[in-house]
């Protein structure tokens, strides 16, 4: 499955937000960080929905960028 996501580089670095996932964001010093940091959470956004929701098993795709 692939997600939405939206780069910004400001002066400290990189911020990422997920567009399909409320309140999913994740940042880095470098784009290639971000890109990393979002995937990471965005895989913790699901986990996390899934236990709230009551669902027995979580799968983890690549995220298409």
């Amino acid at each position: 499955m692939s997600y939405r996501i939206r780069l910004l580089e400001t002066e400290e670095g990189w911020s990422v937000s997920c567009l399909d996932l409320p309140g999913c964001h994740s940042q880095g010093s470098s784009r290639e960080e971000a890109l990393a940091n979002i995937r990471e959470a965005i895989a913790l956004w699901l986990e996390v929905e899934a236990e709230e929701g009551g669902v027995r098993s979580v799968e983890t795709l690549e995220l298409a960028i």
